[in-house]
């Protein structure tokens, strides 16, 4: 059965070549049609379940101009809203829900927080049956919030778990089980620019140019591979930094990435820029694309002092001139060290004068040491791969030595070199095929830090 429209439509009929409205077959024709409307008219009539007089008017009327040869049949039907659909007719009627609104404390799982608005065991069973779903669940921070809807029955009508600003998780119950969905909301990235001029030192500039600490430490480490950032830092150096700033309906939440940074040290310029292949992996390259990584970091401590460097010297300890095969970072006790490159924990104990320390071995020709340590990063376990920048340790005073520094030395074949000076393996550059779309996506920012740098344009003419 064809579908009745629920508009009213004038519905046309062809007639015969050379009608004439005489013609006794068209007349017989019209009854027909009039008869076929007022039967179809009875027929929904019967369908809304209400009497006739109470039903919407319907009209069947033949036209005929005697200019043309058309017949027009207009029929006037009753509004389709003024009937149920069956599903409607049939839908259970929701059940009267309370919501909660409850901030996680210290402490808190997820069975503390059900008990606070009345629910008990079997709910957090229901929820918690689809663990991976719902894993989140199971790692509460103080601050986070739930909005928890609970029937008069005492029954989970719906959860909303906001994770942090951009994520919730949201668990409605259908029927006899819940959907689980997970909701993700993207930040505003905006555009800025900072420059500045190293007076003292580079987090005071930085400071005064409007970086963060954690913008600051990121700038460290872009060029942290070329440029050590407590032995060669000299004033008047300049570095101009494109960021992203983040935000969330129109308030600023947090730092995104840099862009693209130049950092001008003893008048040698280094320019960098972060790029994401089309596999989503995201580095940063110079200018022509070489990785600004090097297979190595060139210091494994942030903004230490050099205490002592390789070579002879005498022993602040035993007394007499001894070969210091390493160099000593004097930092504050606690200070974070770094893995200085990817590579692999076969010693992390104890050992004799250098304290508590942790070698790493890189592939078959470079291993590192650490030594003088406070305490091991738990994660860092022996035999465990590390990557680098990874926390291996921090820094104290163990074994013997006469304040907090770490002791750090670099072989090559079982050599002691240098750390200093040592030339370091670059890590791979970027690949010939992305090679195109760098250079076409990293020129327009190159040409930005210029500008800004030359003072040739206003900061907010590229927000």
């Amino acid at each position: 059965m064809k579908k009745l429209s629920t508009q009213n439509r004038d519905y046309k009929t062809l007639t015969p070549h050379n009608f004439h409205r005489k013609n006794s077959k068209t007349r017989k024709y019209l009854v027909t049609i009039g008869i076929s409307v007022a039967f179809a008219s009875m027929i929904i009539g019967s369908l809304s379940g209400k009497p006739m007089s109470d039903s919407p008017v319907t009209q069947a009327a033949a036209i005929s101009d005697s200019g043309s040869n058309r017949i027009t049949t207009t029929l006037h039907l009753p509004s389709i809203d003024n009937y149920d659909a069956p599903e409607q007719r049939n839908a259970t009627p929701a059940k009267p829900f309370k919501t909660h609104s409850v901030a996680v404390k210290k402490g808190d799982t997820l069975t503390h927080i059900f008990r606070r608005v009345g629910l008990g065991a079997k709910a957090v069973h229901q929820v918690t049956q689809q663990k991976s779903k719902v894993k989140a669940l199971t790692r509460l921070t103080p601050g986070q919030n739930f909005d928890i809807s609970v029937t008069n029955e005492k029954e989970l009508e719906q959860l909303v778990y906001h994770i942090n600003k951009t994520q919730k998780l949201i668990i409605k119950k259908r029927g006899e089980s819940y959907d689980i969905q997970k909701v993700d909301r993207n930040y505003d990235a905006r555009i800025s620019f900072a420059k500045g001029t190293i007076t003292s030192s580079l987090f005071d500039a930085a400071n005064k140019a409007g970086l963060s600490d954690n913008l600051t430490m990121d700038l460290a480490y872009i060029f942290g591979w070329d440029i050590d950032f407590a032995l060669d830092i000299r004033k008047g150096d300049q570095f101009v930094v494109m960021y992203e700033e983040l935000y969330l309906d129109g308030e600023r939440i947090a730092d995104g990435n840099i862009l693209a940074a130049e950092f001008i040290n003893q008048g040698q310029s280094y320019k960098a820029v972060r790029y994401t292949d089309k596999n989503h992996n995201s580095n940063y390259y110079s200018e022509t694309g070489r990785s600004m990584r090097k297979a190595f970091l060139r210091s494994p401590v942030d903004f230490s002092r050099i205490s002592s460097r390789f070579g002879k010297r005498k022993h602040p300890i035993l007394k007499k001139r001894k070969s210091h095969k390493g160099v000593d970072y004097a930092a504050s006790r606690g200070t974070p060290i770094k893995a200085s490159g990817d590579g692999k924990i076969v010693w992390r104990g104890r050992k004799g004068g250098y304290g508590k320390t942790v070698i790493i071995k890189h592939g078959s020709r470079y291993s590192t040491l650490y030594a003088h340590m406070k305490s091991y990063n738990r994660k860092a376990k022996l035999g465990k791969k590390v990557k680098q920048g990874q926390v291996i340790g921090y820094v104290g005073s163990t074994g013997r030595a006469t304040g907090p520094h770490l002791h750090y030395e670099f072989r090559v074949n079982g050599v002691h070199r240098n750390p200093l000076t040592v030339k370091l393996p670059n890590a791979a550059s970027i690949k010939e095929s992305f090679k195109s779309d760098f250079l076409l996506k990293s020129r327009p920012l190159i040409a930005q830090l210029s500008l800004i740098k030359d003072n040739t344009v206003a900061f907010n003419e590229f927000q």
